[in-house]
């Protein structure tokens, strides 16, 4: 798997290999060379800088041509932001100058083809008040594919719960919840947490 590097500032591709000892990679600083370098490659990860691509980014989501596997990363990182790029199937939105601990996990996350966020941004994408209902398309996808317990654990998911949080409120072991999530994911066709939380709303 190749990393590709996107970003004007030099600056920054510079800190990204250092910090996190990352030998191999292709850089891209415009758009045009970043197309021919996608062109020739199927098998990468692609980590942009919003700080100074964003406009090129934002074509690419208007024209509906953003690239497979793709990570953004922000000096300033927002909810709203992350929201937007989240529900457009980037794979990762977190911090450009995270600890290296988390960058390695998050390229871990993308490889293993699911989405991963920063823990604010995870609680805000899972977070459905409890008032506001499901739509009614999800209420039926619900009731079609899962047992009445799995729908108990995806209600609680949608609250933002932990699995630990999901035994204490269910009485179950943490153990079954965990066996629980994992036949809602393989049901509802999803890998994670934000995908089902992406489908159900």
């Amino acid at each position: 798997m190749k990393i590709i590097f996107f970003s004007a500032n030099m600056e920054i591709i510079k800190e990204w290999k250092t910090k996190n000892g990352i030998d191999s990679s292709i850089t891209c600083y415009d758009l045009d060379s970043l197309k021919s370098v996608l062109a020739e490659m199927s098998d990468y990860i692609l980590i942009a800088d919003y700080d100074s691509v964003a406009s090129d980014i934002n074509k690419m989501i208007t024209s509906n041509s953003l690239p497979k596997n793709m990570i953004i990363l922000e000096k300033a990182p927002e909810i709203a932001t992350g929201k937007m790029l989240i529900a457009r199937n980037i794979k990762a939105y977190g911090n450009a100058r995270m600890l290296t601990i988390h960058f390695m996990q998050m390229l871990q996350t993308v490889l293993d083809d699911k989405i991963w966020t920063y823990p604010e941004l995870t609680a805000a994408l899972s977070k459905i008040s409890k008032d506001e209902p499901l739509k009614e398309e999800s209420e039926s996808l619900l009731n079609n594919r899962l047992t009445a317990k799995e729908i108990e654990v995806v209600k609680l998911i949608l609250g933002g719960y932990t699995n630990d949080a999901i035994a204490s409120a269910l009485d179950i072991t943490t153990r079954t919840v965990k066996a629980h999530v994992s036949s809602i994911f393989s049901k509802m066709h999803v890998n994670d947490r934000v995908s089902l939380v992406l489908l159900l709303k």
